[in-house]
């Protein structure tokens, strides 16, 4: 089954701050740290309690800080009317358990949320540690918290900045920014594509032009890190009249260009699925924030993604041009 896009392309227009957030927030920064956790010999009965006493209708079984599975309330139910309330947990808990990394992006245990249909999530660090729990009212309990967060000396400094190109005069000013990418860097995964949003903001770009922008960047940014052979390099020239992002890499290249932009279409290893990315929907979600979008790859050469944002006063709006 195809999974559909975090947003579709009438949404991309109307992307809010609360969506942005997903994308710069990491999970170490929303789950629930204080963990309640099950022993895997302990009686469902007991797990029953701590349920109730705590208000959990899930937990993960673990010894130590080793994850072994994880038991939901259908678990409980399904003991209960077996009558084994008496039973050891490790003979109901599901032991294929889906994680996500604290280091990860929100947005990615968005997507897992919905690919997978789960109710919680078992966070674990690089090392492979059990070190928070994730559900969605974690989520948006971090959004509304890094709303309520005041950014005043980001005001004055995005107000300062907003004046670079007035006060330059020349026949054509452009700002250029370069970021490098490593391949399998999932620790600073989306590091790059924050600073350039953050950089369009300061240069007085609308709040949903930097979203759209930063959205666009991000997902480039993360098929650099799992597709490449050694990373490669992100190029964003920012003009009075247009936003111009460009990334390049040096292969191993894409053999069917019309097959990698179908939506749900990818390439990425069990490993890096298993980590919560290369669901496919990277170029479909960057065709849906950019007004152009060009894609060149071969074998040879590598790939070049060229993707253009023109600013709203030149009456350039709408779906992406793709060539």
């Amino acid at each position: 089954m195809t999974e559909s896009p975090v947003f579709t392309d009438a949404e991309a227009a109307k992307i809010t701050r609360v969506e942005e957030l997903a994308y710069e927030l990491v999970i170490d920064q929303v789950m629930t740290k204080q963990l309640i956790t099950l022993d895997p010999k302990e009686t469902m009965h007991a797990a029953l309690e701590k349920f109730r006493v705590n208000h959990i209708s899930g937990a993960p079984v673990a010894k130590d800080r080793d994850l072994i599975g994880i038991l939901s309330i259908e678990d409980l139910i399904k003991a209960l009317r077996d009558g084994r309330v008496d039973r050891r947990v490790d003979e109901y808990m599901t032991t294929s358990v889906i994680t996500v990394r604290n280091t990860d992006q929100v947005v990615e245990a968005l997507k897992t949320f919905r690919q997978y249909q789960v109710g919680r999530l078992p966070v674990l660090d690089p090392s492979g540690n059990l070190v928070g729990m994730l559900t969605k009212g974690d989520i948006s309990d971090g959004l509304l918290a890094a709303l309520q967060q005041d950014y005043e000396a980001e005001e004055v400094i995005r107000y300062r900045a907003s004046h670079l190109f007035e006060d330059i005069n020349s026949d054509r000013t452009s700002l250029i920014l370069r970021y490098n990418v490593k391949k399998d860097d999932f620790l600073h995964g989306g590091k790059a594509s924050n600073h350039i949003k953050k950089a369009l903001l300061r240069l007085g770009a609308t709040p949903q032009i930097a979203r759209q922008c930063g959205i666009a960047v991000y997902e480039a940014e993360m098929n650099l890190i799992i597709h490449t052979l050694h990373g490669g390099e992100i190029m964003v020239e920012i003009e009075p009249h247009k936003i111009t992002m460009e990334t390049s890499d040096d292969g191993p290249g894409i053999p069917d260009i019309g097959q990698a932009m179908q939506p749900g279409f990818s390439t990425a290893t069990e490993e890096v699925r298993s980590k919560g990315f290369g669901a496919g929907m990277g170029l479909t979600n960057i065709r849906s924030c950019v007004n152009e979008m060009k894609l060149v790859s071969s074998e040879e050469s590598g790939t070049n993604l060229l993707m253009v944002m023109h600013l709203p006063h030149q009456g350039h709006e709408g779906k992406a041009n793709i060539t």
